[in-house]
């Protein structure tokens, strides 16, 4: 096996860190402190630090950090002293591909962790594919990204061996949030909006097919501007439409409002959605009528698992002012599998190799082989790049808060 040291990491213990990190707060927020003639590897981060998604950036940002400054105390590679470096998209596809061309150009720069959209996703694949740059995003779920654009006809081609993912994935998501509308909630009419974009299209496409193949109706279909705020029209019609539940295809900052105007139109049944739609911001934007509204999300509750009981401790302590969201836990292990395969790079050759490209591209080979327990579970990637961990949950509000009613995976009764 080539990569044979990344196989003796398998315990929670060295992914999540089983240490105080008190003594970390001399560090900047990079978890830098390099020094002594380590050599810096920068992770660079891409993620939406403002704006209307910035909850969840910060999110992924803050966890990302707490990886680099475990990896640091943890003197996780020998020699090697981690910096993190934190771009903001602002959620939008041109500012992620630029930021992507400023990653590349930074000589220090490993591996990439992000971004939180599946469509600045994409804009970022090529750029950093090109040069070999490892990304690993933790909340992209559009298949398309790994599995190519005839996913859907089994024509399944992987365009960049450099990209990879920890969260499940939308065709997976879709049908799961499906099976459990109409055999457990018995919900048999749905109305289905989406805000054409990849992550909101093609969640609600995924969704609409299953829904329809276990014998459900649709009774309408819509599509919003997702920068649009009044949506007083489509939500009149939604609310006559008979549907015993609407489906948003989209992000809180656009499904809070479009949720509350509907309910306000008079509806009495819930809004669901996807992950975009698993976060406190979506009860604060929609405040007191959420309550029943359902979301899905990649994994299970983090308060559940074991394996993540480390890494909640030790973000608290961090004093974060922004809490992890659904994606933190994701963007700790995406951060990690970048550390461990710059570890097994670096064990194998006696350190990293002074010339960048080749390094990139030995670190971009062996995140394929990178298999840990880490804070969501058991971290490994299939032949596409995408994660072998294909847990999901449901979450329903209740008392103003997400609540998880269901955990598994797509397919099971």
């Amino acid at each position: 096996m080539r990569h044979r040291s990344l196989f003796t990491i398998s315990t929670t213990a060295v992914a999540v860190g089983a240490l105080t990190l008190s003594a970390c707060g001399s560090r900047d927020d990079s978890g830098g402190d390099s020094g002594g003639g380590d050599k810096t590897v920068v992770i660079g981060l891409d993620a939406p630090l403002s704006g209307d998604l910035s909850a969840l950036g910060a999110g992924i940002k803050n966890s990302a950090d707490l990886a680099v400054k475990v990896a640091n105390k943890n003197n996780e590679v020998d020699g090697v002293k981690f910096k993190l470096e934190s771009l903001d998209d602002q959620g939008q596809a041109g500012t992620g591909q630029q930021n992507a061309t400023k990653l590349v150009g930074n000589q220090e720069v490993y591996g990439v962790v992000g971004p939180l959209n599946s469509h600045v996703g994409e804009s970022m694949q090529k750029v950093l594919g090109n040069a070999n740059l490892v990304q690993v995003s933790p909340a992209n779920t559009a298949p398309q990204l790994t599995q190519g654009a005839k996913w859907q006809s089994g024509d399944k081609v992987r365009g960049f061996d450099s990209y990879f993912r920890t969260c499940a994935t939308d065709d997976v998501q879709g049908p799961f949030a499906a099976q459990y509308l109409y055999n457990e909630k018995k919900f048999k009419k749905a109305y289905i909006i989406d805000d054409k974009k990849t992550y909101g299209a093609g969640l609600a496409g995924t969704f609409t097919t299953e829904f329809k193949k276990l014998g459900g109706k649709i009774v309408g279909t819509d599509h919003v501007n997702p920068d649009d705020r009044d949506f007083s029209a489509v939500a009149t019609k939604v609310a006559k439409s008979g549907a015993d539940f609407v489906y948003i295809g989209s992000e809180y900052p656009t499904a809070a409002p479009l949720s509350a105007q509907i309910k306000k139109a008079g509806a009495t049944f819930p809004t669901v959605g996807g992950d975009a739609l698993y976060s406190a911001e979506y009860i604060k934007l929609h405040k007191k009528k959420s309550e029943g509204d359902m979301a899905t999300s990649v994994g299970a509750p983090l308060n559940t698992l074991d394996t993540a009981k480390e890494f909640m401790k030790n973000y608290k302590a961090q004093g974060y002012k922004l809490p992890y969201e659904a994606y933190g836990g994701y963007a700790y292990d995406s951060t990690w599998a970048i550390v461990q395969a710059v570890k097994a790079v670096a064990e194998e050759g006696d350190g990293l190799p002074d010339d960048v490209d080749e390094a990139r591209e030995k670190i971009a080979k062996a995140v394929q082989s990178v298999k840990f327990s880490g804070v969501t579970g058991e971290v490994a990637f299939d032949k596409f790049g995408d994660t072998t961990n294909k847990q999901l949950s449901v979450y329903e509000v209740k008392g103003g808060d997400h609540k998880a009613v269901k955990t598994g995976t797509f397919g099971e009764s």
